[in-house]
């Protein structure tokens, strides 16, 4: 308790939020999340009130299955030099800007086409465009933050990047759904592509971190060299590696697996669009911004495998609460705690993990090795999310929640053995 209350050490912690990065993570960090639920959440709100049926719009969740790809093409964004752009802005801002203008341009295109009959089909291209892009920004932006500042401030670093991305969940969120409620959602979408320009024009003004080379020996090949050594380095520098990539895959299974229903969920127990907004991204968000910031903190004061292990409990557990709301349905007081506890368990958990995952990454191998992490992350969840619609079909949303509640039982186990066990 003595140690909670030291004073010196809490004044050191609070100076790190005058670092400038953090402005320009927040930005980042609001151009990174600004596509998400627009291929996501938000689109299966979009699809529910053009009455697409629920087994399709379950299929839609696998759209952003390329977040959990993007280890595959990490590798050439860490190796390959875009012509023009590279001498004029550096490796990560080149990338940077391709992605950034590539997502407006698929965004505004995807606001022109209707989710109906024939156009289905050229509706799902569009978005899949804009989440491949989108990944590929996030493998950009994940080795730019880790670049730019050194382990120890990751976490508030993170903090930063967490609150940018939340504001615009809260803005391709509720501020979509309040505008497609009023307006319509093809003039939503294109309000959300001209937004884009917040994370072009940070890119253009902030600093290039400095670029870590590494040399390929006689002994290995281009392929060899750009794919396989990140992955042999890590296995070099971790004897619980095996471990350690286990539990980055399970342990956001919990909420994932159930995510790309949940709007459906609300709009069937009876919630208009503006409700949904209101509760889930405005009020919702704001508890993922104390969530993210006490994170950030936290991990700061006393490291990140305590913070993680209660992060996995918390996980699991806000989950539970969407069986509750089942039971009780169109409830707006029980829908305003769910919500409170969800959000807040998703800023604090999310904040933990990103750092944890950073603070795995070697400088050479930034961009590849974060992304495979975070891949390996929301891939299994992705996965499952696909067949959720399917559950609910054939069984009901309460049976839904209740599985994904249990799957978060071995990220529970895992941490808690990292946490007594292990020195990562």
């Amino acid at each position: 308790m003595a140690d909670f209350f030291n004073r010196e050490a809490w004044i050191k912690i609070f100076s790190h939020l005058k670092n400038k990065s953090l402005l320009t993570m927040f930005l980042l960090g609001f151009s990174a999340g600004l596509p998400l639920l627009l291929v996501f959440t938000t689109l299966s709100a979009w699809l529910r009130d053009e009455d697409i049926v629920r087994s399709t719009i379950g299929f839609f969740g696998w759209i952003t299955i390329f977040y959990g790809l993007k280890f595959l093409w990490a590798p050439l964004i860490d190796t390959i030099k875009l012509p023009m752009l590279h001498n004029l802005l550096g490796k990560r801002r080149s990338w940077l800007l391709l992605t950034q203008i590539s997502i407006a341009g698929f965004l505004y295109l995807l606001a022109t086409v209707s989710p109906t009959g024939d156009s289905l089909l050229t509706f799902a291209v569009c978005a899949l465009f804009v989440s491949f892009f989108s990944a590929s920004q996030d493998i950009v932006v994940d080795a730019y933050r880790i670049e730019i500042a050194p382990v120890e401030t990751q976490g508030i670093l993170t903090a930063g990047y967490q609150f940018g991305y939340r504001v615009a969940i809260l803005v391709s969120g509720a501020g979509a759904l309040y505008i497609a409620d009023s307006y319509t959602w093809e003039i939503s979408y294109k309000i959300m592509s001209s937004l884009m320009l917040i994370g072009i024009f940070t890119t253009l003004f902030s600093s290039e971190p400095k670029e870590h080379k590494y040399k390929i020996s006689n002994s290995e090949n281009l392929i060899s060299a750009v794919f396989w050594a990140p992955i042999r380095d890590f296995f070099s520098r971790y004897k619980n590696a095996f471990l350690i990539l286990i539990f980055i895959g399970v342990y956001r299974l919990s909420d994932l697996s159930m995510a790309v229903m949940a709007n459906p969920f609300y709009l069937d127990i009876g919630f208009t669009l503006s409700q949904i907004a209101t509760v889930t991204k405005v009020f919702g968000i704001a508890m993922t911004l104390i969530g993210a910031f006490i994170g950030g903190i936290i991990v700061l004061r006393y490291g990140v495998l305590r913070p993680l292990f209660y992060g996995a409990i918390m996980i699991a557990s806000t989950t539970l609460m969407f069986v509750i709301q089942s039971f009780f349905g169109n409830d707006m007081n029980l829908f305003i705690l769910t919500i409170a506890l969800d959000n807040f368990t998703g800023g604090f958990a999310g904040t933990v993990f990103i750092a944890y995952l950073s603070s795995l990454t070697d400088p050479k191998y930034t961009a590849t090795q974060y992304a495979l992490f975070s891949s390996l992350m929301l891939v299994p969840g992705k996965f499952l999310s696909g067949f959720s619609g399917l559950v609910v079909d054939n069984f009901g949303y309460s049976e839904l929640f209740l599985i994904s509640a249990s799957l978060g039982i071995p990220a529970i186990i895992i941490s808690y053995f990292l946490k007594k066990q292990v020195r990562v």
